[in-house]
């Protein structure tokens, strides 16, 4: 094998072209030719006379000198084979250790800080942290997508999916030294997520048959979901007012019939449910403060005048008696306006815009309530509960339906003012009203609630429910070592590590806990390979330990644990297939 120097075969112009001393402009890139030589030798079978060499050769060999061929475009970045592998595993174990450490009931808090606005967020919730923060890597792009998911299905679990799904890349990364293929691994993991799923089926408890018995589900459940969060402190509170709110909704997942409004001052603690729904408003000036038996035209029209949309009009009058005449006009159009709106017979007017003082004063002199400016969220979910739809048109009244409740009245809380409606239409809607310190504290109120809203809401469709604490984990590990036993070669090697990254979960709540890991989750997996099968980490009581979770209420949905399990595993077969990353910028559009 020699080095065949394709500038020997090349012609005396090419020669010239090619001296050491000059430099070429390459896409607008300087190098001196001398790169270019060495760039251009290639390791070829040529004989050993260059006088002997054929006219094929000196083709082949002038065409890949003067004519490199090329692919793709001058902005477009390529990664292949074990370096876009490592790049998937690096960006996407990054994220699970980016959000690890607010994993379970002693997991810390994260600060986001907007740089542009220098808004700041505090919270641990998995989901708003991958969603608040800028990534560049595919593969954490990827980790991101599956806790949204996991967020929107679910409601909780949105940490747990992405610390698994890292943990079992991770594994991947190491298997892979091994010189393991990726393809093996895929088919080993494929093997242990079913065995694991199959032992968390069976180890599933379905209570719904006896509602007392479910309903300590449900309210262990919301329980267990609020240990993690800012409300742990008065967890058993609001895990008594998730269940009443989601009991109200009798089997629905439609949280919107259940509002969730703050109020910064006094404590936690001062949260309540209420009845029907508030509305953060405040009624018209010298209306009624109460109205009994209510009508309601939800609409979404403007009050003020009805302008002539006509960009650079203008009105020149000759006199300030023309100019009044234009005012009466105005005001005798908008009675008109107000006139049909009560020919619908209602007696309260909410409406999404402004209302001005000339029509609020109509509606006063008939015994009205107006009720303007709703935002757009609030006037829909008042038209949902009261059982009514926004117009827009008042011309045919028999074509609008209206609203209904028992009782509009004003109430106080805090500071503020607002309007709530009791007896809607639909009978589950409900008020979960939140006090606080600051708006900060709210706003993790807020997210954690609503979490513990969506789980228990999911639980009442699907009602299974398995053991938190690690144990549930550990019991997926132990099937899927059981699983390992039946097969041989590589493949066993996958199912193992499968089962290793589903150990790091309850390690990481010990570690997280600042608890000796190495010790608790050795003791926990004696425990449960031992058959005792639902204990679990206790990480409340000084010291920790190992405690039976049925016994200390540590309960959590079935369908959320099987959702991590089956998504980590997923997502993390899907980036061990990536064997190639190639960044382009998008294809500018070309002018017909």
């Amino acid at each position: 094998m020699k080095i065949l120097d394709l500038n020997h075969f090349s012609s005396p112009q090419t020669q010239q072209r090619t001296d050491p001393h000059r430099e070429f402009r390459a896409e607008d890139k300087k190098f001196p030719a001398c790169q270019i030589k060495q760039q251009q030798s290639f390791e070829l079978e040529a004989p050993s006379q260059p006088s002997s060499i054929s006219l094929t050769w000196l083709l082949l060999a002038m065409a890949f000198s003067n004519n490199p061929t090329q692919i793709f475009a001058d902005d477009v970045q390529e990664e292949k084979g074990e370096n876009a592998r490592l790049s998937a595993f690096v960006g996407a174990i990054a994220v699970g250790d980016l959000v690890k450490s607010t994993l379970g009931p002693k997991g810390m808090d994260k600060i986001l800080q907007s740089a542009s606005t220098g808004e700041i967020m505090v919270t641990n919730d998995g989901a708003t942290i991958l969603k608040s923060i800028a990534l560049d890597n595919a593969a954490a792009k990827v980790l991101v997508n599956i806790s949204k998911v996991q967020d929107d299905e679910v409601g909780d679990g949105t940490t747990s999916v992405a610390v698994l799904a890292a943990e079992l890349l991770r594994e991947a990364e190491k298997l892979v030294e091994r010189k393991i293929h990726p393809q093996t691994i895929i088919e080993g993991y494929r093997i242990a997520s079913h065995a694991a799923l199959a032992a968390l089926e069976k180890s599933a408890v379905d209570n719904s048959k006896d509602k007392a018995a479910f309903r300590r589900d449900l309210y262990a459940i919301a329980r267990t979901t609020l240990s993690s969060k800012v409300l742990s402190q008065d967890r058993d509170r609001f895990a008594e007012l998730a269940c009443d709110a989601v009991l109200r909704l009798k089997g629905s997942t439609d949280l919107s019939h259940i509002q969730i409004i703050k109020k910064a001052g006094g404590k936690l603690s001062d949260s309540y449910l209420d009845e029907g729904f508030i509305l953060d408003k405040r009624i018209g000036v010298n209306q009624p403060k109460r109205l009994e038996n209510a009508k309601i035209l939800c609409a979404n029209t403007a009050m003020d005048t009805d302008k002539i949309k006509i960009f650079g009009a203008r009105v020149k009058v000759e006199s300030t008696g023309k100019l009044a005449e234009l005012e009466k006009a105005e005001r005798e159009k908008m009675r008109a306006k107000v006139e049909r709106i009560k020919a619908h017979g209602i007696n309260c007017f909410v409406n999404r815009q402004l209302i001005y003082n000339w029509p609020e004063q109509l509606f006063s002199e008939a015994g009205m309530v107006s009720i303007e400016h709703a935002d757009f969220d609030g006037i829909e979910r008042l038209a949902l509960v009261t059982g009514g739809e926004i117009a827009s048109t008042f011309d045919h009244p028999e074509h609008v339906k209206l609203g209904h409740c028992d009782l509009i009245e004003e109430v106080i809380i805090g500071e503020d003012t607002l309007i709530k409606f009791s007896g809607v239409a639909a009978g589950q809607a409900c008020t979960v009203v939140l006090r606080g310190a600051t708006e900060q504290l709210l706003d993790e109120a807020e997210r954690s609630l609503h979490d513990a809203l969506a789980v228990l809401s999911q639980t009442v469709r699907e009602p299974k429910t398995t053991l938190g604490g690690g144990c549930a984990e550990m019991v997926m590990a132990k099937a899927v070592d059981s699983a390992a036993h039946k097969i041989g070669g590589k493949k066993r090697i996958a199912v193992d590590s499968f089962a290793t990254a589903l150990r790091q979960l309850p390690t990481i709540l010990a570690d997280n806990a600042g608890l000796d890991s190495s010790a608790l989750v050795t003791e926990l997996q004696a425990e449960v390979y031992r058959g005792m099968m639902s204990s679990g980490l206790d990480l409340l009581t000084p010291g920790g330990g190992i405690a039976d979770m049925r016994d200390m209420g540590v309960i959590e949905s079935y369908k959320l644990k099987r959702a991590v399990v089956s998504s980590a595993s997923e997502a993390a077969e899907l980036l061990l297939r990536v064997d190639n990353i190639i960044r382009s910028a998008p294809r500018k559009r070309e002018r017909m």
